[in-house]
């Protein structure tokens, strides 16, 4: 039996109905809690009508700025090296990064009281797209962490 690593095929993931668009698919599916997947598309859809109400622009096109403008470009991973450990910055691929945002903007949702999970939903999507909220600050803490270590971006992970 070889030993060497085979080829990875990347699954191409099922598109939803509405938009046929595989990041809201992606969304849609890491909102989604114990196996509901209907409901997590009715979240999203009516966070998505809400923000048209708000915004006056496309749902879809406020979802997808408010995803690059919380992607991540660098974060920061542990490396021990002779007893002490460096937080090391490191590049983030566009798949990672946009997976990151994804759990970013639902742990912010999820994290504040109050209002049903679409209004959270629409108002953090809105905000991220303006640079506000805190998915958004999330990211800059992220980019300001990178940013300090930088001294430490010799040690390779």
């Amino acid at each position: 039996m070889s030993r060497k690593k085979s080829s990875y095929t990347k699954k191409t993931p099922s598109l939803e109905l509405k938009h046929k668009n595989p990041l809201l698919s992606k969304f849609i599916r890491k909102l989604m809690w114990d196996g509901k997947l209907r409901l997590a598309e009715r979240i999203t859809y009516k966070a998505l009508a809400r923000i048209e109400e708000k915004t006056k622009k496309p749902g879809i096109e406020v979802f997808l700025e408010a995803l690059n403008k919380v992607r991540p470009l660098v974060k920061v991973k542990a490396r021990r090296v002779g007893g002490s450990t460096y937080q090391v910055p490191v590049e983030v691929s566009p798949d990672k990064g946009f997976a990151l945002a994804m759990v970013w903007i639902i742990s912010a949702c999820r994290n504040k009281p109050g209002v049903s999970m679409f209004e959270k939903l629409a108002n953090e999507l809105t905000q991220a797209s303006e640079e506000t909220g805190a998915s958004f600050k999330k990211k800059e803490e992220t980019h300001k962490m990178a940013e300090a270590n930088k001294a430490f971006s010799h040690y390779k992970v």
